[in-house]
């Protein structure tokens, strides 16, 4: 079955439709963006002078607070300059070595029979030490003694027949060569008695080197043999050492650079005095006199060996010990004279700070010397105060409050000396630019 399509009634441009509703006219709409941009312009207007008023305030308030407020005060530790005497040292490194020490050895062979020392006991020159069998010696000395009565007989005899020989010669009894070869028996037996006086003081000396005594004053070491052991003289070890302790030396360095300053006081008759301190080099042990300078340098090292006498009355000085040696060089006088944790250094060199007025001053330095904590400077006067403590918050012309060492903040001034290490130095590059 067909479907019919409906037919659309044809329409003329000049004929109203039939059936079919007029479309509405077309509205213009009118556009409100221009009002929202005019409501911001004029708000962010507002707001701008507003913001711009608020912060003229705040600023004048600032700054007038600022104006009104005092400012800031360090506190520092400071020290005066003063002036005085510099001493200068030459320092080495040295050894405490006996002036004489001797190994104590038997001069002939036996058996130990007595030991006469303590270890560690202080002996004088010619004290008993040990005495070894003195038997064996004692009938030597007897053999040579016994020996010498018969050769004596025998040249008396001798004796007594060249005066007959020669009574006979004279009655022309015998001939000249009996006579010339008794006198020659004479000559002989007379040789044969002085060998024999030799043999006897031979004797006495082994029974003499049987008492072993103390060569040197001294400080006797541990033996090294027991009573009743055979000693010997070829034995390398020997009994016991003996170290002379009073005086004693001091063997220490010192660089090759500085031996034509030592030498020109030498030849001057300069006695140069030489203080020893311990191994942290802070105590001074003993004091003692410069005696003389090795005769050549070390080529290895580039020193001068150099030995010092010390009395060591008080025995603190030990062989072996290790000190550390400060030559007494010269002394300068009339310096002045800071703290060394007083200097700083800058890219322009170095500088203090100095107080005066309540204020910190930054003035450059120029170092001479340096001796333990005090250092010699040049570019400051007696009196002023150098800041020793404080100076990594410190620029030039800051506001201080000073204080001295061991009062208020006294236990950072006395711990400067030691802490002016690399935070400080860096603190110091820092306020010099």
């Amino acid at each position: 079955m067909a479907t019919k399509t409906p037919v659309r009634p044809v329409h003329h441009d000049d004929e109203p439709l039939v059936g079919i509703p007029p479309e509405p006219p077309v509205r213009k709409r009118r556009s409100y963006a221009w009002v929202w941009l005019l409501v911001l312009a004029v708000a962010g207007y507002f707001g701008y002078r507003y913001y711009q008023r608020t912060h003229v305030q705040s600023t004048a308030a600032t700054a007038a607070q600022g104006r009104n407020a005092k400012p800031r005060v360090i506190p520092v530790v400071t020290a005066p300059a003063r002036a005085g005497d510099m001493p200068v040292f030459l320092r080495g490194l040295g050894t405490v070595t006996p002036l004489n020490n001797v190994t104590v050895k038997s001069r002939v062979d036996g058996q130990l029979m007595a030991i006469h020392f303590t270890e560690g006991q202080h002996v004088n020159q010619g004290d008993l030490l040990a005495e070894i069998d003195p038997r064996p010696f004692e009938v030597q000395l007897a053999q040579a003694q016994g020996q010498l009565a018969r050769d004596q007989a025998q040249l008396n005899d001798a004796q007594a027949n060249l005066g007959r020989y020669q009574a006979l010669w004279k009655e022309q009894v015998i001939a000249r060569q009996q006579l010339d070869t008794q006198q020659a028996t004479v000559g002989q037996f007379q040789g044969v008695l002085e060998t024999d006086r030799a043999a006897i003081a031979s004797a006495r000396l082994q029974l003499t080197y049987a008492k072993i005594t103390a060569p040197i004053s001294g400080r006797v070491g541990l033996r090294q043999v027991d009573a009743g052991n055979i000693v010997r003289a070829a034995d390398a070890s020997g009994l016991v050492t003996i170290a002379q302790m009073h005086p004693i030396a001091v063997l220490f360095t010192i660089p090759a650079d500085n031996l034509p300053q030592v030498l020109a006081k030498l030849r001057v008759g300069a006695k140069l005095r030489v203080d020893a301190y311990d191994r942290d080099d802070k105590t001074k042990i003993a004091s003692g006199t410069l005696l003389t300078v090795d005769n050549q340098i070390d080529p290895t090292t580039g020193t001068s060996k150099l030995k010092a006498v010390f009395n060591n009355d008080n025995n603190v000085l030990f062989p072996n010990q290790f000190v550390n040696c400060h030559l007494l060089l010269d002394t300068r006088h009339n310096v002045v004279i800071i703290p060394a944790p007083a200097i700083q250094t800058g890219p322009q060199g170095s500088f203090v700070f100095v107080v005066a007025g309540g204020h910190a001053t930054m003035r450059p330095v120029t170092v001479s010397m340096t001796e333990g904590g005090d250092v010699a400077a040049e570019g400051i006067q007696p009196g002023d105060l150098v800041v020793t403590d404080g100076q990594d918050k410190l620029q030039d012309g800051s506001s201080v409050e000073s204080r001295r060492p061991g009062g208020a903040g006294g236990a950072r001034g006395a711990g400067a000396a030691a802490g002016t290490g690399a935070g400080a130095a860096a603190g110091s590059r820092r306020h010099a630019k």
